[in-house]
């Protein structure tokens, strides 16, 4: 029975790498993995806007994460891959390092982000897990995406 119980406080995650930070994205927001093929730059967008594209039908706003979170770009020789979401009716690709696992964590040990952590990430994160040897951090996509818009000049 308290098997039963202890799947309930489970939450899924798709986690993934930004700029040598684990992160994790709930897996009830992530719609797709793919890598990004014929990037149409937007012009006088913010710098972490880094294009659009045709993905199956849909226009896909692509957000470079490492820009959006003040974290260096590690380039590991692999494609740059993107993790597919939807935000108020639109479709947006989470620019990335590397996609690892889905990893089922109870959430329970969610923690409160750390009072030394980045303001920049601490404005995006829900919360990190201790995980062996490094830390996840949960992002808040609602959060991530909520890009301001610069007035004209």
């Amino acid at each position: 029975m308290s098997n039963d119980n202890s799947e309930l406080n489970l939450n899924e995650y798709v986690t993934a790498m930004v700029g040598g930070q684990l992160f994790g994205l709930p897996i009830r927001r992530v719609q797709d993995v793919f890598i990004p093929d014929r990037l149409t730059r937007v012009p006088l967008a913010p710098p972490e806007i880094a294009g659009v594209l045709n993905l199956r039908g849909r226009i896909v706003t692509l957000i470079d994460l490492s820009l959006r979170l003040g974290l260096e770009r590690l380039g590991n020789g692999g494609p740059t891959m993107a993790v597919g979401v939807e935000f108020r009716g639109e479709s947006y690709g989470l620019l990335i390092d590397s996609v690892g696992e889905v990893m089922k964590l109870d959430a329970g040990a969610l923690e409160r982000n750390p009072i030394n952590l980045d303001p920049r990430l601490a404005s995006v994160s829900a919360g990190i897990f201790r995980l062996e040897g490094q830390l996840l951090m949960v992002v808040d996509v609602d959060r991530i995406l909520d890009i301001p818009t610069r007035a004209a000049a």
